[in-house]
């Protein structure tokens, strides 16, 4: 009779989600989720310029317009906010991801002036 040995797994891709010292494991930076930092290093904005930039984007879009909003220095939760009032201001669909506001159409006066209402300084980029 053979027998097979199983597979032998490398401490490098371990994927430790538990442990009998100190309870449960974070996956992303493996510590004990009570000092893991990953939501808090997450959660802060990413460093602009304080300058929000306006624009349209076609490409990869077939041709249909979305106005974009960079550079808001908001975290994760405020600027998903802020997408769902931009996008209630213009009447339209859009998303948010990646630290960016996309509103579907050509909206930029309405978001610029939005925003300017809001107190933010606000560019027209991409002509």
């Amino acid at each position: 009779m053979c027998m097979r040995t199983p597979p032998s797994r490398s401490n490098t891709s371990s994927n430790l989600v538990y442990s009998t010292e100190s309870g449960r494991m974070c996956p992303t930076c493996r510590m004990p989720v009570a000092q893991c930092t990953c939501k808090a290093n997450a959660a802060a904005p990413p460093p602009t310029d304080g300058i929000v930039r306006v624009s349209l984007d076609t490409k990869g879009r077939k041709g249909k317009g979305v106005t974009v909003v960079k550079g808001v220095p908001l975290d994760a939760v405020a600027l998903t906010q802020l997408g769902k009032q931009l996008k209630a201001n213009c009447g339209s669909g859009g998303t948010v991801k990646d630290g960016v506001i996309e509103v579907q159409g050509d909206h930029r006066d309405t978001v610029i002036s939005a925003l300017q209402k809001q107190g933010y300084t606000v560019k027209r980029a991409g002509g």
